[in-house]
């Protein structure tokens, strides 16, 4: 279940103009430390997407600072307020072995420890302490898992499926 390669991945969105030659504050939406680094490229999810190249880079309380080569004023700065950049889905970093895009879990079958079908994920909730899977069950039920090696025992991306050993009343009624 491998992402479409010419998807496009979100990581930053314009929140606003900053100074007078066409600075933009950027609120990072990566977890890549290197994202946004002079000579970086994105494409715009605007109404006419536009490559943008990145020219300067500094650091700003409210996000990332960035001068992109395609803007000059404050006029050019204003009109990208809440454009989303992206990059293709083969620009993202290398994972380890235990991490995952959420796009390659949703869809996945979950299963128990005997085998038993509990649902599928349809989503993925990042958190800041840990991430939690949404499992939709075969009765129609909703249930948010606890993305923690004590629960979720195996993901198997090439076979579809996750397996869980699920602490008692998670799926229960």
């Amino acid at each position: 279940m491998s992402p479409d390669q010419n998807a496009r991945i979100p990581v930053g969105y314009v929140r606003r103009a900053h100074g007078l030659r066409g600075d933009v504050i950027v609120r990072s939406l990566s977890d890549d430390a290197e994202r946004f680094i002079v000579g970086a490229e994105f494409l715009t999810d605007h109404e006419s997407p536009r490559d943008m190249t990145v020219s300067e880079v500094r650091a700003h309380a409210d996000g990332v600072l960035l001068r992109f080569e395609q803007i000059s004023n404050r006029n050019a700065a204003d009109a990208m307020r809440g454009v989303t950049l992206t990059i293709g889905a083969d620009q993202r970093r290398d994972l380890e072995s235990d991490e995952y895009w959420p796009e390659d879990l949703e869809g996945l079958a979950v299963i128990d420890a005997a085998g038993t079908t509990l649902g599928a994920i349809t989503s993925v909730i990042m958190g800041g302490a840990q991430d939690r899977l949404v499992v939709s069950t075969p009765d129609g039920r909703t249930v948010e898992v606890p993305f923690v090696a004590a629960i979720v025992t195996d993901v198997d991306i090439a076979e579809g499926r996750i397996r869980m050993d699920p602490p008692p009343g998670l799926f229960d009624d």
